[in-house]
């Protein structure tokens, strides 16, 4: 089966993907991008950042899944403003 995994780059996320994986599954990582600083970098403090993010490709990397991050920035902004 495929899955898409929402990686935080947190433990929770990683050893789920790791657990699909280790059972047989087709793990697809991913991080939605929601927010943007003034010049459309990842914020460096708070949720989501550019850390995060770099340690959820990191985990894929090891497990040797895809990953991508979505970037969610404009549909986001415009359903909460």
């Amino acid at each position: 089966m495929r899955i898409l995994v929402a990686m935080s780059g947190g433990v929770d996320s990683s050893v789920v993907a790791a657990l699909l994986k280790e059972q047989g599954h087709e793990v697809i990582g991913v991080t939605m991008k929601l927010w943007e600083g003034p010049n459309g970098e990842m914020p460096e403090s708070g949720c989501c950042t550019a850390s995060d993010s770099e340690d959820a490709r990191k985990v894929a990397s090891k497990l040797d899944i895809p990953y991508y991050v979505l970037d969610y920035t404009e549909s986001f902004f415009q359903k909460c403003s």
